[in-house]
């Protein structure tokens, strides 16, 4: 009876973590910067209002546009930056960046990085966590040309959450697709 009983409890432990995956949100494709990006972004994700933005990003490294969850701890930002872009350069700004990182947060975990094609176009992404004031952020940059231009994109949320998040991370950056 003592045998039966610890089977009972072994298996209400052990089935329930067996069948834990990470979730993947549910995602709305959306256009940006006059039609010439789509992306998909959580369906519950609104625009990140101006005061918020403020708040949360430096004036010198705020992007143009970030969407966010209700309470503002998972973040999908782009930025079309004033530095001229082309397929060409996405390796020598790759290098660029992993060496910043490096030398701004030597501490920063590496996850991976790379260059893949993504719907016909080349997209630089790094894939880190990095320490903020009072918690480690889970970043997920990949970045691109657009009209000639640095398109910068970045999905980030605190560590805790990666298990989550990572898995749909992937699938915005996998849905990039530059227009014509």
């Amino acid at each position: 009876m003592k045998q039966h009983f610890y089977i009972l409890i072994i298996s209400f432990l052990i089935i329930p973590l067996c069948t834990l995956k990470a979730q993947v949100q549910e995602l709305e494709l959306i256009s940006l910067f006059d039609n010439k990006l789509e992306i998909k972004v959580p369906v519950d994700f609104e625009i990140m209002s101006d005061e918020l933005l403020k708040l949360k990003y430096p004036l010198n490294r705020r992007p143009t546009l970030v969407y966010t969850n209700e309470s503002a701890t998972v973040n999908v930002a782009f930025n079309l930056t004033a530095s001229p872009a082309n397929q060409e350069l996405l390796n020598t700004y790759k290098s660029t960046f992993i060496t910043t990182f490096s030398s701004f947060d030597p501490d920063a975990e590496w996850i991976d990085n790379g260059i893949k094609t993504i719907n016909n176009q080349d997209v630089v992404y790094l894939e880190l966590v990095t320490q903020a004031v009072d918690n480690d952020i889970y970043n997920l940059i990949f970045f691109t040309n657009l009209d000639g231009k640095l398109l910068l994109c970045t999905f980030n949320c605190s560590k805790e959450k990666v298990t989550n998040w990572k898995d749909t991370a992937h699938i915005i950056m996998n849905s990039l697709a530059i227009k014509s």
